[in-house]
């Protein structure tokens, strides 16, 4: 916790460089994130002559106070060229900065040139460095407390990405096929929602069981869509479209009743859900697939390393093949091919197909791909990755290529 004495204090020597390091964490964890050592040479090798002004952004700012609302990938593209390079910003004022994981708002940013170079330097709004001293300082009894990790800029917007690490999932047609799935609702009711009670059933012999040592959460999803590779076509994974959440009440058993005839028979008494949490109607035919545990997901954006061709699979949630900015997108390339969270990608458009008329045999030319934009990787599936969409200039289309930022 952090008390406002509702006077001045000394700016915290927090980090600037981790343009893109922490998200949805509690303060505490991420002040302990690590940092390779690429990262850390990268920087030590800046903090000796600070970067070419030639990386700076065309319009970078002299100085710039951090707001409320600011998030480090802002940051970063307000001073260079390439936000994911954070490690070289980190090394323009590696001396006062040394843990690269954390920017506070209220914090003074400015931007020092000389001979050719750039370095950045922490202030506390006066003038002065953020480690010169300030003085006594006389305050107010008020006072007001509230969490640090409050207050502390996440890599991206939350409210942009969260919703895509619980929704979506990826998986196998066998693992759909096998899933348990919703068979009837409680009083012929076609149609659930959050409150109400269902019935489902284990696929293949395997009966849904109430097993204490499993858990007992589960997400309910619509059937699978197909995701297929744009080159070769192949189905890479199938999109599970994610409708809410059920808990496992009672296990799936059977029942031996006597007929009219007097002679037992054998009926199966389905398990009990209870829909916890519904984004859409749920109905009798969606599936129940296991809720993952919970990860710890950080970000630091980086461009993937060697040779890299990929392309857009699909717009997810929606029918259209076209995207825009802060809409996720489904790219053909996961864990087997190095895929990581806080991989940056360049998104290239198409080039046209055009004649050269001013050639007397008119020549078709096919003009060069272009760059439209950056999209970050943000969860991995084996073959599969999930990405969002951080600047483009035009809309983004499904079979779009992708390459390295550079």
């Amino acid at each position: 916790m952090k008390i406002h004495l509702m006077a001045k204090s000394k700016v915290a020597l927090a980090a600037l460089a981790a343009i893109a390091s922490t998200s949805l964490l509690p303060a505490a964890w991420a002040q302990n994130l690590p940092i390779t050592g690429e990262q850390q040479a990268t920087a030590e090798a800046v903090a000796q002559k600070g970067v070419s002004l030639s990386a700076l952004a065309p319009n970078a700012p002299d100085s710039y106070t951090v707001k409320t609302g600011d998030t480090l990938w802002d940051i970063s593209r307000l001073f260079l060229k390439s936000p994911w390079r954070w490690p070289e910003l980190w090394g323009m004022n590696l001396e006062q900065i040394k843990n690269p994981h954390r920017i506070y708002p209220g914090q003074l940013l400015r931007l020092l040139r000389s001979n050719g170079m750039a370095t950045l330097q922490m202030d506390d709004g006066t003038g002065n460095g953020a480690g010169a001293d300030m003085g006594t300082v006389r305050v107010s009894p008020r006072n007001r407390i509230e969490a640090l990790s409050d207050n502390a800029l996440p890599t991206l917007k939350p409210s942009v990405i969260e919703p895509f690490l619980a929704e979506p999932m990826i998986v196998d047609a066998a693992e759909f096929a096998l899933a348990p799935r919703i068979v009837s609702a409680q009083e012929g009711r076609v149609l659930l929602t959050r409150g109400d009670h269902a019935y489902a059933r284990g696929q293949d012999g395997a009966p849904l069981l109430d097993d204490p040592s499993k858990e007992k959460l589960f997400r309910v999803f619509r059937t699978a869509t197909p995701l297929k590779d744009p080159d070769t076509g192949a189905i890479l994974g199938y999109e599970a479209i994610y409708a809410g959440k059920a808990r496992l009440q009672s296990s799936e058993t059977t029942s031996e009743e006597p007929d009219a005839d007097g002679k037992l028979s054998t009926a199966i008494v389905p398990a009990r859900i209870d829909i916890i949490a519904a984004k859409e109607e749920i109905r009798v035919g969606d599936r129940l697939l296991p809720e993952p545990p919970r990860e710890v997901r950080t970000y630091t954006p980086h461009a993937p390393k060697g040779a890299f061709s990929g392309r857009i699979v699909s717009v997810y949630g929606s029918a259209v093949e076209n995207a825009a900015q802060n809409q996720v997108v489904v790219i053909n390339k996961g864990k087997d091919d190095g895929m990581d969270a806080g991989t940056v990608l360049a998104i290239l458009k198409n080039g046209g197909r055009v004649i050269d008329k001013q050639d007397p045999k008119r020549p078709l030319m096919k003009l060069p791909d272009e760059r439209n934009g950056l999209l970050m990787v943000f969860r991995t599936f084996d073959r599969l990755s999930y990405a969002l969409i951080l600047d483009i200039t035009d809309g983004v289309r499904v079979g779009d290529r992708l390459a390295p930022p550079r």
